[in-house]
């Protein structure tokens, strides 16, 4: 029993996947009663559509931001991203026969200088379409957002930990 290898879609195919479940996303991840995941949905979208992101799990993802963290548009030149900045990633699956399956939601929010040295200060959460959230830095779960924080780490310094969508999905 192998996993099926997932189609090659056109942009205009992942776009009506995206479309077509977008509302299941949002209802899947309010079940959470995370305060970020009843409102990401009314955010910025920083991707002009979904695309793979090796980074996480080869989901198709987009790239959101709240209003405090507008200047994630401006990429690479975002500088220190000001407290209250969340950022979320909302992802799915596509199958074989080319139906879109939520995933989980990926959420940064940063937070005050000492909140978490380890991860730039930011916190992750991940929340499963169940509602179910897998971990939030320095909550519950916390060990499970340890290898998120390490990932990130890897442009700390010249990002805030950051990083970004390729070049062909930014939104300008």
């Amino acid at each position: 029993c192998a996993a099926a290898e997932p189609p090659e879609l056109t942009d205009a195919e992942v776009v009506a996947i995206f479309d077509c479940i977008n509302g299941e996303m949002q209802a899947a991840y309010a079940k959470s009663d995370n305060p970020l995941a009843q409102s990401y949905a009314t955010w910025q979208y920083y991707s002009r559509q979904p695309y793979q992101s090796g980074t996480h799990g080869s989901r198709y993802v987009v790239n959101q931001a709240n209003a405090t963290g507008r200047a994630y548009g401006n990429f690479e030149k975002a500088g220190i991203m000001p407290v209250g900045t969340a950022i979320a990633k909302p992802s799915f699956t596509v199958s074989a026969n080319g139906r879109g399956a939520v995933g989980p939601l990926f959420l940064m929010e940063k937070m005050p200088a000492g909140f978490n040295a380890d991860s730039g200060d930011w916190r992750y959460t991940m929340i499963m379409p169940s509602g179910q959230v897998v971990g939030t830095t320095n909550g519950p779960g916390s060990s499970n957002m340890v290898f998120c924080a390490d990932c990130h780490k890897v442009v700390a310094e010249d990002q805030d930990n950051l990083y970004f969508l390729p070049d062909e999905y930014r939104l300008n």
